[in-house]
Protein backbone atom coordinates (compact mmCIF):
# COMPACT_ATOMS: atom_id res chain seq x y z
CA UNK A 1 0.00 0.00 0.00
CA UNK A 2 1.86 3.13 -1.10
CA UNK A 3 1.34 6.06 2.07
CA UNK A 4 1.49 9.42 0.96
CA UNK A 5 4.47 11.83 2.34
CA UNK A 6 2.66 13.60 4.92
CA UNK A 7 1.71 10.57 6.84
CA UNK A 8 5.32 9.51 5.86
CA UNK A 9 6.58 12.96 8.04
CA UNK A 10 4.26 12.30 9.99
CA UNK A 11 5.33 8.32 11.53
CA UNK A 12 8.66 9.78 11.57
CA UNK A 13 7.96 13.15 13.82
CA UNK A 14 6.07 10.78 16.38
CA UNK A 15 9.07 8.75 16.38
CA UNK A 16 11.35 11.30 17.54
CA UNK A 17 8.73 12.31 20.15
CA UNK A 18 9.31 10.51 23.98
CA UNK A 19 12.95 10.24 23.39
CA UNK A 20 13.04 12.91 26.24
CA UNK A 21 14.05 10.69 29.56
CA UNK A 22 13.42 13.06 32.54
CA UNK A 23 15.69 12.81 35.57
CA UNK A 24 13.57 10.68 37.61
CA UNK A 25 13.70 8.12 34.56
CA UNK A 26 17.44 8.30 33.91
CA UNK A 27 17.36 8.24 38.07
CA UNK A 28 16.63 4.07 37.85
CA UNK A 29 17.04 3.61 34.34
CA UNK A 30 20.79 4.49 34.81
CA UNK A 31 22.10 2.97 38.00
CA UNK A 32 22.05 6.43 39.73
CA UNK A 33 19.35 5.00 42.75
CA UNK A 34 20.81 2.09 43.56
CA UNK A 35 24.03 4.40 44.24
CA UNK A 36 22.32 7.42 46.21
CA UNK A 37 19.48 6.05 47.53
CA UNK A 38 19.94 2.58 48.23
CA UNK A 39 19.10 2.22 52.59
CA UNK A 40 18.39 5.68 52.90
CA UNK A 41 15.16 7.20 54.60
CA UNK A 42 13.58 10.27 51.60
CA UNK A 43 12.20 12.74 52.28
CA UNK A 44 10.21 14.06 48.73
CA UNK A 45 9.30 17.55 47.49
CA UNK A 46 7.29 17.20 44.80
CA UNK A 47 3.61 17.25 43.13
CA UNK A 48 1.29 16.35 40.75
CA UNK A 49 3.48 17.47 37.67
CA UNK A 50 6.41 15.16 38.28
CA UNK A 51 5.50 12.50 35.84
CA UNK A 52 7.62 10.66 33.20
CA UNK A 53 6.49 9.72 29.75
CA UNK A 54 4.22 7.07 30.77
CA UNK A 55 2.47 9.73 33.43
CA UNK A 56 3.89 7.39 36.41
CA UNK A 57 4.17 9.86 39.15
CA UNK A 58 7.85 10.10 40.67
CA UNK A 59 5.55 9.28 44.07
CA UNK A 60 4.74 5.94 42.41
CA UNK A 61 8.53 5.35 41.84
CA UNK A 62 9.60 5.88 45.00
CA UNK A 63 6.96 4.74 47.49
CA UNK A 64 6.38 0.91 48.78
CA UNK A 65 10.30 0.34 47.50
CA UNK A 66 12.28 -2.39 49.71
CA UNK A 67 15.78 -0.68 48.71
CA UNK A 68 15.17 2.23 50.51
CA UNK A 69 12.15 4.32 52.52
CA UNK A 70 10.30 6.72 51.12
CA UNK A 71 9.15 8.87 54.95
CA UNK A 72 7.92 11.96 54.00
CA UNK A 73 6.49 14.11 51.21
CA UNK A 74 7.01 17.78 50.88
CA UNK A 75 4.24 19.68 48.76
CA UNK A 76 4.77 23.57 47.26
CA UNK A 77 2.08 26.06 46.50
CA UNK A 78 -1.26 24.97 45.12
CA UNK A 79 -0.36 21.61 47.08
CA UNK A 80 0.18 18.18 46.96
CA UNK A 81 -2.45 17.67 44.28
CA UNK A 82 -2.23 21.16 42.32
CA UNK A 83 -6.08 21.90 43.15
CA UNK A 84 -5.39 24.81 45.63
CA UNK A 85 -5.61 28.49 44.20
CA UNK A 86 -2.56 31.14 44.41
CA UNK A 87 -1.37 31.89 47.91
CA UNK A 88 -4.34 29.43 49.53
CA UNK A 89 -3.19 28.06 53.06
CA UNK A 90 -2.57 24.84 52.98
CA UNK A 91 -2.65 22.27 55.53
CA UNK A 92 -0.48 19.36 56.05
CA UNK A 93 -2.20 15.81 55.24
CA UNK A 94 -1.23 12.57 54.01
CA UNK A 95 -0.68 9.77 51.61
CA UNK A 96 -1.72 6.54 52.61
CA UNK A 97 0.91 6.63 55.81
CA UNK A 98 3.20 9.09 54.95
CA UNK A 99 2.53 12.33 56.01
CA UNK A 100 2.38 15.67 53.07
CA UNK A 101 4.16 18.25 55.14
CA UNK A 102 2.99 21.62 53.49
CA UNK A 103 5.48 24.44 52.38
CA UNK A 104 3.09 26.60 51.89
CA UNK A 105 1.17 27.28 55.08
CA UNK A 106 2.62 29.05 58.27
CA UNK A 107 5.74 27.77 57.13
CA UNK A 108 7.59 27.91 53.55
CA UNK A 109 10.37 25.29 54.57
CA UNK A 110 10.57 21.73 55.77
CA UNK A 111 10.68 22.18 59.79
CA UNK A 112 13.77 20.65 61.46
CA UNK A 113 11.71 18.28 63.08
CA UNK A 114 10.44 16.97 59.52
CA UNK A 115 14.36 16.59 58.62
CA UNK A 116 15.63 14.83 61.43
CA UNK A 117 14.78 11.42 60.61
CA UNK A 118 15.32 11.01 56.55
CA UNK A 119 19.11 10.61 55.07
CA UNK A 120 18.13 12.22 51.78
CA UNK A 121 16.14 14.77 50.24
CA UNK A 122 14.43 14.47 46.55
CA UNK A 123 12.69 17.61 44.57
CA UNK A 124 10.94 16.70 41.75
CA UNK A 125 8.21 19.50 40.19
CA UNK A 126 7.90 20.87 36.79
CA UNK A 127 8.48 24.40 36.59
CA UNK A 128 7.67 27.55 34.12
CA UNK A 129 10.46 28.94 33.55
CA UNK A 130 9.29 32.29 35.20
CA UNK A 131 11.42 33.82 38.40
CA UNK A 132 8.33 34.47 40.19
CA UNK A 133 6.90 31.07 40.05
CA UNK A 134 7.20 30.28 43.69
CA UNK A 135 8.85 26.52 42.83
CA UNK A 136 11.76 28.18 42.26
CA UNK A 137 11.53 30.03 46.34
CA UNK A 138 10.80 26.35 47.24
CA UNK A 139 13.38 25.24 45.65
CA UNK A 140 16.25 27.49 47.08
CA UNK A 141 14.34 26.87 50.48
CA UNK A 142 14.45 23.32 50.62
CA UNK A 143 17.88 23.44 49.74
CA UNK A 144 19.01 25.85 52.25
CA UNK A 145 16.91 23.61 54.92
CA UNK A 146 19.14 20.74 53.41
CA UNK A 147 22.19 22.35 53.78
CA UNK A 148 21.97 23.26 57.90
CA UNK A 149 20.71 19.51 58.43
CA UNK A 150 23.62 17.84 56.50
CA UNK A 151 21.56 16.13 54.13
CA UNK A 152 22.25 15.18 50.24
CA UNK A 153 20.05 16.91 48.12
CA UNK A 154 18.92 15.44 44.73
CA UNK A 155 17.39 17.89 42.13
CA UNK A 156 15.79 15.49 39.24
CA UNK A 157 15.99 16.92 36.27
CA UNK A 158 12.65 18.46 33.98
CA UNK A 159 12.63 20.55 30.56
CA UNK A 160 11.83 24.44 31.02
CA UNK A 161 8.55 24.46 28.71
CA UNK A 162 9.40 28.20 27.99
CA UNK A 163 12.30 26.24 26.27
CA UNK A 164 16.16 27.09 26.87
CA UNK A 165 17.29 30.01 24.49
CA UNK A 166 15.58 32.77 25.48
CA UNK A 167 16.41 35.05 28.25
CA UNK A 168 14.64 38.04 29.41
CA UNK A 169 13.49 40.64 31.79
CA UNK A 170 15.02 42.25 35.12
CA UNK A 171 17.70 41.34 37.46
CA UNK A 172 16.60 41.69 41.10
CA UNK A 173 17.83 44.26 43.35
CA UNK A 174 18.85 42.88 46.88
CA UNK A 175 16.26 45.15 48.77
CA UNK A 176 13.89 43.20 46.91
CA UNK A 177 14.76 39.71 47.14
CA UNK A 178 11.87 37.83 48.43
CA UNK A 179 10.05 34.43 48.22
CA UNK A 180 9.00 35.17 44.63
CA UNK A 181 12.33 36.66 43.49
CA UNK A 182 15.03 34.82 45.56
CA UNK A 183 17.19 34.42 43.04
CA UNK A 184 19.14 37.31 41.30
CA UNK A 185 18.29 36.04 37.58
CA UNK A 186 16.49 37.82 34.95
CA UNK A 187 12.12 36.89 34.98
CA UNK A 188 12.87 34.39 32.17
CA UNK A 189 16.10 33.08 32.65
CA UNK A 190 16.22 29.92 30.08
CA UNK A 191 17.68 27.59 32.90
CA UNK A 192 15.97 24.33 34.02
CA UNK A 193 15.61 23.44 37.68
CA UNK A 194 18.49 21.92 38.03
CA UNK A 195 21.00 24.49 36.62
CA UNK A 196 19.53 27.19 39.17
CA UNK A 197 20.11 24.62 41.54
CA UNK A 198 23.73 24.53 40.55
CA UNK A 199 24.01 28.28 39.96
CA UNK A 200 21.72 28.69 43.61
CA UNK A 201 24.38 26.65 44.92
CA UNK A 202 27.59 28.12 43.95
CA UNK A 203 26.87 31.64 43.93
CA UNK A 204 25.14 32.45 47.02
CA UNK A 205 27.42 29.92 48.61
CA UNK A 206 24.64 27.68 50.25
CA UNK A 207 27.02 24.80 51.09
CA UNK A 208 24.46 21.86 49.95
CA UNK A 209 25.28 18.41 49.44
CA UNK A 210 23.83 18.81 45.69
CA UNK A 211 23.26 16.35 42.96
CA UNK A 212 21.39 16.95 40.03
CA UNK A 213 20.17 14.06 37.80
CA UNK A 214 20.05 15.77 34.04
CA UNK A 215 17.92 14.59 31.49
CA UNK A 216 18.56 12.90 28.44
CA UNK A 217 17.31 13.83 25.04
CA UNK A 218 16.27 17.54 25.98
CA UNK A 219 17.61 20.19 23.76
CA UNK A 220 17.37 23.91 24.84
CA UNK A 221 15.37 24.44 21.31
CA UNK A 222 12.49 22.18 22.02
CA UNK A 223 8.92 22.85 22.58
CA UNK A 224 7.39 20.72 25.32
CA UNK A 225 5.15 18.77 22.86
CA UNK A 226 8.59 17.53 20.88
CA UNK A 227 9.71 15.89 24.59
CA UNK A 228 6.75 13.49 24.50
CA UNK A 229 6.17 13.92 28.14
CA UNK A 230 2.26 14.54 29.54
CA UNK A 231 1.93 17.96 30.30
CA UNK A 232 0.10 17.92 34.01
CA UNK A 233 -1.13 21.72 34.90
CA UNK A 234 1.67 23.16 37.46
CA UNK A 235 -1.58 25.58 39.19
CA UNK A 236 -4.81 25.96 38.55
CA UNK A 237 -4.19 28.65 35.98
CA UNK A 238 -1.25 27.17 34.01
CA UNK A 239 -3.80 24.50 31.95
CA UNK A 240 -1.23 23.85 28.79
CA UNK A 241 2.82 24.08 28.50
CA UNK A 242 2.63 26.95 26.01
CA UNK A 243 0.84 29.38 28.98
CA UNK A 244 4.27 29.88 30.37
CA UNK A 245 4.59 32.00 27.86
CA UNK A 246 2.23 34.13 28.72
CA UNK A 247 2.66 34.05 32.25
CA UNK A 248 5.43 36.06 32.39
CA UNK A 249 4.01 38.87 29.81
CA UNK A 250 0.51 39.71 31.31
CA UNK A 251 0.73 38.60 34.78
CA UNK A 252 3.08 41.73 35.45
CA UNK A 253 0.59 43.99 33.71
CA UNK A 254 -2.03 42.64 35.94
CA UNK A 255 -0.08 44.57 38.80
CA UNK A 256 -0.64 47.55 37.29
CA UNK A 257 -3.70 48.08 35.31
CA UNK A 258 -7.17 47.31 35.69
CA UNK A 259 -7.39 45.07 33.02
CA UNK A 260 -8.32 41.12 32.81
CA UNK A 261 -5.22 38.93 31.69
CA UNK A 262 -7.79 35.88 31.16
CA UNK A 263 -7.69 34.87 34.85
CA UNK A 264 -11.90 33.57 35.12
CA UNK A 265 -11.88 32.86 31.54
CA UNK A 266 -11.14 29.84 29.29
CA UNK A 267 -7.36 31.70 28.39
CA UNK A 268 -5.58 32.39 31.00
CA UNK A 269 -2.39 34.85 30.59
CA UNK A 270 -3.12 34.82 26.96
CA UNK A 271 -5.66 38.03 26.47
CA UNK A 272 -5.39 41.88 27.77
CA UNK A 273 -9.06 43.16 27.81
CA UNK A 274 -11.44 45.62 29.43
CA UNK A 275 -14.63 47.15 28.62
CA UNK A 276 -12.95 51.32 27.86
CA UNK A 277 -10.29 49.24 25.63
CA UNK A 278 -10.56 49.66 21.80
CA UNK A 279 -9.37 46.26 20.54
CA UNK A 280 -8.42 46.82 17.08
CA UNK A 281 -6.74 50.10 18.00
CA UNK A 282 -4.95 48.39 20.74
CA UNK A 283 -3.68 45.56 18.43
CA UNK A 284 -2.68 47.78 15.91
CA UNK A 285 -0.62 49.63 18.40
CA UNK A 286 1.59 46.50 19.55
CA UNK A 287 1.81 45.09 16.01
CA UNK A 288 3.45 48.18 15.13
CA UNK A 289 5.95 47.60 18.02
CA UNK A 290 7.37 45.14 15.87
CA UNK A 291 8.36 42.69 18.38
CA UNK A 292 9.95 39.34 17.60
CA UNK A 293 7.84 36.36 17.61
CA UNK A 294 4.44 37.89 18.30
CA UNK A 295 1.14 38.96 16.66
CA UNK A 296 -1.78 40.56 18.46
CA UNK A 297 -5.33 39.71 17.16
CA UNK A 298 -8.29 42.18 18.04
CA UNK A 299 -10.32 40.09 20.96
CA UNK A 300 -13.30 39.77 22.55
CA UNK A 301 -14.46 38.44 25.51
CA UNK A 302 -16.36 37.66 28.59
CA UNK A 303 -14.85 36.52 32.33
CA UNK A 304 -16.89 33.81 33.64
CA UNK A 305 -15.60 35.13 37.41
CA UNK A 306 -13.09 38.12 38.62
CA UNK A 307 -12.51 41.02 36.89
CA UNK A 308 -15.25 42.51 34.76
CA UNK A 309 -17.00 39.02 35.57
CA UNK A 310 -20.01 38.94 32.89
CA UNK A 311 -18.95 42.52 31.02
CA UNK A 312 -17.69 42.66 27.76
CA UNK A 313 -13.98 42.79 27.47
CA UNK A 314 -12.09 44.18 23.95
CA UNK A 315 -8.85 43.83 23.69
CA UNK A 316 -6.13 41.36 22.46
CA UNK A 317 -5.36 37.76 22.35
CA UNK A 318 -1.41 37.16 22.50
CA UNK A 319 -0.19 34.63 19.48
CA UNK A 320 3.52 33.65 19.66
CA UNK A 321 4.37 33.36 16.33
CA UNK A 322 8.12 32.35 17.09
CA UNK A 323 8.84 30.63 20.74
CA UNK A 324 12.99 31.02 19.93
CA UNK A 325 12.38 34.71 19.66
CA UNK A 326 9.78 35.71 21.48
CA UNK A 327 10.76 37.84 24.53
CA UNK A 328 7.94 37.68 26.69
CA UNK A 329 8.79 40.11 29.68
CA UNK A 330 9.99 42.84 26.53
CA UNK A 331 6.47 42.29 25.11
CA UNK A 332 4.40 42.89 28.81
CA UNK A 333 6.29 45.89 29.40
CA UNK A 334 5.45 47.13 25.89
CA UNK A 335 2.03 46.50 25.79
CA UNK A 336 1.91 47.88 29.49
CA UNK A 337 3.63 51.03 27.74
CA UNK A 338 1.19 50.89 24.97
CA UNK A 339 -2.05 51.08 27.49
CA UNK A 340 -0.29 54.04 28.77
CA UNK A 341 -0.24 55.88 25.86
CA UNK A 342 -3.42 55.19 24.92
CA UNK A 343 -5.50 55.29 27.80
CA UNK A 344 -3.40 57.74 30.30
CA UNK A 345 -5.89 58.61 33.00
CA UNK A 346 -7.44 55.16 33.44
CA UNK A 347 -3.86 53.58 33.51
CA UNK A 348 -2.66 56.69 36.27
CA UNK A 349 -5.55 56.05 38.40
CA UNK A 350 -4.89 52.14 38.52
CA UNK A 351 -1.43 52.85 39.32
CA UNK A 352 -3.04 55.07 41.95
CA UNK A 353 -4.93 52.64 43.51
CA UNK A 354 -2.26 50.37 43.53
CA UNK A 355 0.08 53.01 45.79
CA UNK A 356 -2.86 53.24 48.10
CA UNK A 357 -3.68 49.76 48.99
CA UNK A 358 -1.17 48.10 51.72
CA UNK A 359 1.74 46.37 50.43
CA UNK A 360 0.49 47.35 46.57
CA UNK A 361 4.12 49.19 46.03
CA UNK A 362 5.99 45.92 47.82
CA UNK A 363 4.45 44.27 45.86
CA UNK A 364 5.31 45.79 42.39
CA UNK A 365 8.94 46.00 43.19
CA UNK A 366 8.79 41.98 44.42
CA UNK A 367 7.65 40.89 41.39
CA UNK A 368 9.44 43.35 38.88
CA UNK A 369 12.92 43.07 41.18
CA UNK A 370 13.42 46.49 40.15
CA UNK A 371 11.92 49.82 42.18
CA UNK A 372 12.84 51.52 38.80
CA UNK A 373 10.10 49.69 36.86
CA UNK A 374 7.30 51.20 39.01
CA UNK A 375 9.33 54.39 39.32
CA UNK A 376 9.23 55.02 35.32
CA UNK A 377 5.63 53.65 35.31
CA UNK A 378 5.23 56.67 37.20
CA UNK A 379 6.58 59.83 36.30
CA UNK A 380 7.59 58.87 32.69
CA UNK A 381 4.95 59.65 29.74
CA UNK A 382 6.54 57.50 27.39
CA UNK A 383 8.05 54.54 28.94
CA UNK A 384 8.71 51.62 26.65
CA UNK A 385 12.17 51.83 25.41
CA UNK A 386 13.27 52.60 29.24
CA UNK A 387 11.89 49.23 30.00
CA UNK A 388 13.10 47.31 26.70
CA UNK A 389 16.39 48.95 27.85
CA UNK A 390 16.36 47.42 31.22
CA UNK A 391 15.50 43.86 30.12
CA UNK A 392 18.48 43.97 27.39
CA UNK A 393 20.93 45.54 29.75
CA UNK A 394 19.95 43.12 32.35
CA UNK A 395 19.88 40.45 29.93
CA UNK A 396 23.72 40.99 28.52
CA UNK A 397 24.74 41.28 32.05
CA UNK A 398 23.41 37.61 33.21
CA UNK A 399 24.44 35.85 30.24
CA UNK A 400 28.27 35.38 31.00
CA UNK A 401 26.53 33.95 34.59
CA UNK A 402 24.67 31.77 33.09
CA UNK A 403 26.43 30.18 30.77
CA UNK A 404 29.08 28.58 33.73
CA UNK A 405 26.14 27.05 34.86
CA UNK A 406 24.63 25.55 31.61
CA UNK A 407 24.41 21.32 31.00
CA UNK A 408 26.56 20.72 27.58
CA UNK A 409 24.24 17.77 26.76
CA UNK A 410 21.45 19.82 26.79
CA UNK A 411 22.62 21.92 24.14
Amino acid sequence: MIRSVPFILLLLFSSLLGQVKVGVEVLFEDGYASTLLKGKRIGLITNQTAVDKRGITTLEHLKDRKEFQLRAIFAPEHGFYGAAYACEYIEDAAYGHIPIYSLHAEHRRPKPEHLKDLDVLIFDIQDIGSRSYSYIGTLCYCMEEAAKAHLPFIVLDRPNPQGGVVVDGPLVDEAWRSFLSYLNVPYCHGMTMGELAQLFNQEYKVGCDLTVIPMKGWKRGMTFAQTGICWVPTSPQIPEPDTAFFYPTTGIIGQYASVSIGIGYTLPFKVVGAPWIDAEKLAASCDGQKLPGVHFQPFYFRPFFGRYKNELCKGVLIVVTDPSTYLPVTTGYTLTGVLKNLYPQQFDQDLKKILSVKNGKEGCHKINGREQILHILCHDQYVIWKLREICQKDTEQFLPLRKKYLFPNYD
